[in-house]
């Protein structure tokens, strides 16, 4: 009798459980842990977590594999910008996000590296072709400090990337020349500088652009954004020095960037072009692609090569890239 009573006993225990266990487990986790449409109704819609979410094709490099290297991906968007970047210490940065239909793109591609969080995003100007994804890499991802420059408009994908930054309890730092960005020159041996914005006032967004030179060791690399002539003859005349291996070339090798004073002092090896196939715009500029070629660049462009990774140990570098 008494093992009869303890099995009813044991039974009307598992019975309360499993009418009550989703309270008791909501209790120690919180009701929202897999149903906050963060998983479900949200960004598991929008394709962050579709099948391919981690299996997407091109997976380039596994982070726990290259801990001593500095790798620079830059991303093939289509007809804009991004960059992300994979410092030696572990540190993340992202520079800019290409237009919106490539946002989705961009969260995979990070997520497939193996990271959760973004330690620096450079909005390099509020132009959408730079800033349209970056609303949903911001949604994604738990982030560290948003920099951008002291540049506005009134464009809905600009207002919507200030809003989903205010969402996240973040506060935007301004970005000009001599910006210091985190604490990523804490060693002698890797140095990230701004180069731009010099000046106020601007009668192109594009002039605002931040421009970014990171020093590993021996290798060094420039991004652009989309700093027309006027913002490189600031940069020239401030005596800074912008020479470098690799170049993300200016406004996707617009003729209105890349003049040959410039082109002269940077000296790159390689010149990338950040552009989509057939575009509106005909970028890249013939004279400007034979600028760079003629002063010794070897010329890569997303259009063609698709997206591109750079690795350096600080000595020597390498450049993959998705398409042969």
């Amino acid at each position: 009798m008494k093992a009869k009573r303890l099995w009813i006993g044991m039974l009307g225990l598992l019975m309360c459980f499993l009418l009550c266990g989703c309270n008791v487990l909501n209790d120690i986790f919180g009701s929202d842990r897999y149903d906050n449409g963060y998983y479900d109704n949200g960004y598991y819609d929008d394709g962050y977590y579709d099948n391919g979410y981690y299996d997407d094709g091109y997976q380039p490099y596994n982070k726990s594999t290259t801990a001593s290297n500095l790798i620079s991906h830059y991303i093939d968007v289509g007809q804009g910008d991004c960059e992300f970047i994979e410092f030696p210490d572990g540190q993340t940065m992202l520079i800019d996000a290409g237009p919106a239909e490539s946002g989705s793109k961009i969260v995979r591609y990070i997520r497939n590296l193996g990271y959760d969080y973004i330690d620096y995003i450079i909005a390099t100007h509020p132009h959408a072709d730079h800033i349209g994804g970056m609303k949903q890499v911001i949604d994604a991802f738990d982030f560290g400090t948003v920099y951008m420059p002291n540049a506005e408009t009134n464009t809905s994908t600009y207002e919507k990337l200030l809003t989903t930054i205010k969402n996240k309890n973040k506060k935007i730092k301004t970005a000009k020349a001599k910006t210091k960005i985190g604490n990523l020159n804490n060693s002698s041996y890797i140095t990230v500088e701004t180069l731009a914005p010099n000046g106020n006032e601007y009668e192109s967004l594009n002039d605002y652009s931040v421009v970014l030179k990171i020093t590993y060791g021996k290798v060094r690399l420039l991004y652009m954004g989309d700093a027309e002539t006027i913002s490189e003859d600031e940069i020239l005349k401030k005596n800074y020095d912008v020479s470098a291996d690799v170049i993300k070339v200016g406004h996707h090798g617009s003729a209105t960037s890349s003049s040959q004073k410039f082109v002269n002092r940077v000296k790159a090896q390689y010149a990338i072009f950040s552009l989509g196939a057939d575009n509106d715009y005909h970028h890249p500029h013939t004279q400007v692609v034979n600028r760079w070629k003629k002063a010794g660049a070897q010329i890569l462009r997303t259009d063609e090569y698709g997206t591109m990774v750079l690795t350096t140990d600080g000595n020597t570098f390498d450049i993959d890239t998705e398409k042969e």
